[in-house]
């Protein structure tokens, strides 16, 4: 309670009554003097602090009761709201949604409730609903609305590029691949993502199948040129007839994934994995002693004739680590680029020599042509010889140049080409652990 002046009588040493000075008085002075005072003045005071504590309840009830009109203000708001999917930086909402919330927070607000809590209730801002409120806002103008980029190709560049995507020269490739292509030839027209839209635009799809090439944590030895770490496996080849298959024996050099030699076997056998290694040794001119040869826990890998010819040509085995899947990864790759090709025969090969013709056919394409995504888009051979560094040089260049020419067409920085890492493989030698790898010069171009 407040306090409130008050005079208070004394009595002089004569006698008489007098009135002091007024005094702040309190709630409890109030009953000290209503107690103190004479009758009239008590009965006086007493109705005055009922009055205050009357109107402070009064003032409590009204509070009490406008806080529970806006709580059956809300719930109602929240019954009505069910099933709206609101709120979002950026979130597109259709003219119907915008109205039935205008209608429903409309009513809220008439039952009591205010505006700021009934909009942060269903997940929108005041501001927003402001905005809404305006005619020219009543529907969101995003769908309707006629965006022409100013680095947009114009119609004669756009037509020379579908041309292009849909000429023989390219077929079968994605737009990963014809990018690199044509700034091998010295060309640029747009960049991977305007092909992409073309592609969607003209409903086709791209016969793109290799995802992007993510970078991995060094789990193991890095191959930092070629011929230090092989990869072998073998994998089957479907035949014409049921239960028929033939065998692909292939070693890859991990370094530049250059497929180093291949055979096909209509059985898997440790002889047959031996004479491999040596003819690949052989054909390629290659110091044996150099290489480890990396592979799984299979029988032909592990058999006794193929460990004593790898001991008698200085080769050091590794082998993958126990339920362990992806540990010869880089050739397990290269298998499902093979077997997903357009041109591979879905039906199975109807002889030996069918299935060598093709598979020789595949290694001189995937070697000399095809542009491997993680070397950075350069051929195997290149990669393998040493002649992919002025390769990607090249390109850097030429989209510099390209974006000086028409840097209205650029809003970012021109693509770099960097020169792929060195692969890393999870080596396990066994007793030969402890080998140190030694690096080996890029070998000639035949």
């Amino acid at each position: 309670m407040g306090t409130q002046p008050c005079r208070r009588e004394t009595t002089t040493v004569e006698g008489t009554w007098v009135l002091a000075e007024p005094a702040k008085c309190s709630y409890a002075d109030d009953v000290t003097a209503a107690v103190t005072c004479p009758p009239d003045r008590s009965r006086a005071l007493s109705a005055s602090v009922a009055a205050k504590r009357l109107k402070k309840l009064e003032c409590e009830l009204g509070r009490q009761e406008k806080s529970l009109k806006e709580a059956h203000a809300l719930i109602a708001l929240l019954m009505q709201a069910r099933g709206l999917m609101l709120g979002g930086r950026g979130k597109l909402h259709p003219p119907e949604v915008r109205r039935r919330v205008l209608r429903i927070i409309d009513e809220a607000a008439a039952a009591g409730a205010r505006l700021s809590i009934a909009c942060r209730l269903i997940g929108l801002s005041v501001r927003t609903l402001q905005r809404w409120r305006k005619p020219d806002s009543a529907s969101d103008g995003r769908p309707t609305a006629c965006r022409r980029p100013a680095n947009r190709l114009d119609e004669r560049e756009k037509t020379r590029l579908q041309e292009l995507l849909n000429c023989s020269a390219f077929k079968g490739l994605s737009p990963r691949q014809i990018v690199p292509r044509l700034a091998d030839q010295g060309l640029y027209m747009a960049s991977e993502a305007t092909m992409y839209r073309l592609l969607r635009a003209g409903k086709r799809t791209s016969p793109d199948r290799e995802g992007r090439t993510r970078k991995q944590a060094n789990r193991g030895r890095s191959a930092s040129g070629p011929n230090q770490i092989w990869s072998w496996d073998i994998t089957c080849l479907k035949g014409s007839g049921q239960r028929k298959f033939y065998y692909l024996y292939l070693v890859m050099d991990v370094f530049s994934r250059r497929i180093m030699g291949w055979r096909i076997h209509t059985a898997e056998s440790a002889r047959s994995a031996a004479k491999l290694i040596r003819e690949v040794c052989r054909d390629n001119k290659i110091d044996p002693t150099r290489i480890i040869l990396h592979a799984d826990n299979g029988r032909p890998m592990k058999g006794a004739l193929m460990l004593n010819t790898l001991r008698r040509l200085g080769i050091v085995p590794s082998f993958i680590r126990p339920r362990i899947s992806n540990d010869n990864a880089f050739i397990e790759s290269l298998f499902r680029t093979l077997k997903s090709r357009f041109f591979y025969p879905a039906k199975g090969f109807s002889s030996l020599q069918a299935a060598k013709a093709w598979v020789a056919s595949f290694v001189g394409w995937y070697n000399g042509a095809h542009l491997h995504s993680g070397l950075g888009y350069v051929s195997a051979d290149d990669r393998y010889f040493g002649r992919d560094a002025a390769l990607l040089e090249r390109r850097a260049r030429l989209y510099e140049r390209a974006r000086s020419e028409r840097p209205t067409r650029w809003t970012r920085a021109a693509r770099g080409w960097p020169q792929a890492e060195s692969p890393a493989i999870p080596v396990r030698t066994g007793t030969f652990r402890g080998l140190v790898l030694r690096p080996c010069a890029s070998p000639s171009p035949p």
